[in-house]
């Protein structure tokens, strides 16, 4: 079960330097934290998480694999690429392809790296991305209302739900508001295969100077406001020191951070703030070959969690043992868990919870 994010953004904002520096960080981790380039611009990175340390550490696991998210480097957005001005057409394209949007917004001066609109303004900038993401949209709809009509007055039913569905979203990229601000109660899915692009949730990237990586500055409140407001995800980052960081060994890197006065890597917070924002949990599985920490959907019941590690297990499900991670830390294991009764074997219809450590009984 792939997930994977683009990053987007105006020319000179950082966003090639930040997914640089994402490759650079996980292509220097240790093998079993595996980055691999899949293209030129797209990456895969470790999900930070302690609890699988803890994990392999109990269960005596002689390897560790982590989950993964994907990241890709989407081509340079300018205004007019909804009408296929510079790599307009290629940005699109790209970005139909993704599950969420990474944008990365400018929030630094500096008189060496010039802005493309001559000044800095980070809701400017993310004005005219999702201006050019809206218009593509409403193109799109328009195009795709052309082949319904005649269908719906034919009183074809699919056609008439089609047209029902877009009529609302259609009204609010009219009013320059996104479509994912009018998709109707209950048609998320529905929604989904329209393949809008403004219908993917959005994370907001604030690159800053060096000395505000850690609280911001006023450029970086004004994008949290508006995230909040959008209901979406921001956080913050300095793509030079994420460049730095992503240059030295592993070792030195939190004593380096801890110099600066931060806690984790703006790389973690980006990672960590994509998995959430996709609706994403982690169960894991622990023996003594390895400890493993496996990606679903927040949500999904024990079968087709099962089947994220091979079709087998979900076709063959019977149960699912269970034991929470705190319970299983706190009672040493596996076997602890065990003899305090803290192991559960759960059926069919049991929903997954964030950070369960599981054992798949099925028969094919």
């Amino acid at each position: 079960m792939g997930f994977n994010c683009g990053i987007v953004g105006l020319p000179n904002v950082g966003k090639s330097t930040l997914f640089n520096a994402l490759t650079q960080t996980a292509a220097a981790q240790a093998a079993n934290y595996p980055f691999c380039t899949i293209e030129p611009n797209v990456g895969r990175v470790a999900v930070p998480d302690p609890r699988l340390d803890t994990l392999t550490r109990i269960g005596k696991s002689q390897k560790t694999v982590p989950t993964s998210l994907e990241f890709v480097d989407i081509a340079g957005l300018v205004r007019g690429a909804s009408k296929g001005e510079g790599l307009g057409n290629q940005f699109l394209a790209n970005i139909r392809e993704v599950d969420a949007i990474v944008h990365v917004l400018r929030c630094f001066e500096d008189g060496d790296v010039t802005h493309v609109e001559g000044s800095i303004d980070p809701i400017r900038d993310a004005d005219t991305v999702e201006t050019e993401l809206m218009l593509a949209d409403l193109d799109s709809l328009e195009k795709r209302a052309q082949g319904l009509v005649k269908r719906a007055r034919g009183g074809d039913k699919e056609a008439l739900a089609q047209m029902a569905l877009m009529e609302p979203i259609k009204a609010a990229l009219e009013a320059g508001r996104p479509a994912r601000t009018a998709v109707p109660a209950g048609e998320a899915e529905a929604a989904k295969r329209l393949q809008l692009l403004t219908t993917k949730p959005v994370l907001y990237v604030c690159n800053m100077e060096e000395v505000s990586a850690g609280a911001g500055n006023s450029q970086s409140a004004r994008v949290f406001a508006r995230a909040k407001a959008e209901g979406a995800q921001a956080v913050v980052v300095s793509a030079a020191i994420e460049a730095e960081i992503s240059q030295m060994p592993r070792a030195d890197r939190g004593e380096f951070l801890s110099s600066l006065g931060l806690e984790d890597s703006g790389l973690d917070r980006v990672i960590r703030a994509g998995y959430a924002l996709l609706g994403l949990i982690t169960y894991f599985t622990v023996g003594p070959k390895e400890a493993r920490a496996w990606t679903i959907l927040k949500g999904m019941k024990a079968p087709q969690a099962a089947g994220v590690i091979h079709g087998d297990f979900e076709r063959g499900f019977i149960a699912a043992e269970t034991i929470g991670y705190d319970d299983y830390v706190a009672l040493g294991g596996e076997q602890g868990a065990k003899e305090a009764g803290k192991m559960r074997v759960e059926g069919k219809e049991y929903v997954v919870r964030d950070g369960d450590v599981m054992l798949f009984r099925f028969n094919v």
